[in-house]
């Protein structure tokens, strides 16, 4: 078998997760582009596969801890 691998990457606009070299969706937060990563890695592991899925601390993105737009933010 094969490596299946997640990358959960930040867009101008959200999240996305990066798998071989294919982008698709989109997501509001890091947090949600995680869970669908991972539900996708679930799938991957009972085929065999072995699986990394990765995800950037809070530098990343708009710089909070889930990736979430920042409703306390002043203007």
């Amino acid at each position: 078998m094969g490596l299946a691998e997640y990358m959960i990457i930040a867009k101008p606009d959200g999240w996305t997760v990066l798998h071989d070299g294919s982008a698709p969706h989109s997501y509001d937060t890091k947090e949600a582009a995680f869970e669908a990563a991972v539900a996708a890695a679930s799938l991957a592991i009972r085929q065999g596969h072995e699986v990394h899925v990765s995800v950037p601390g809070r530098d990343a993105g708009n710089k909070t801890a889930l990736g979430a737009k920042d409703s306390q933010s002043v203007p």
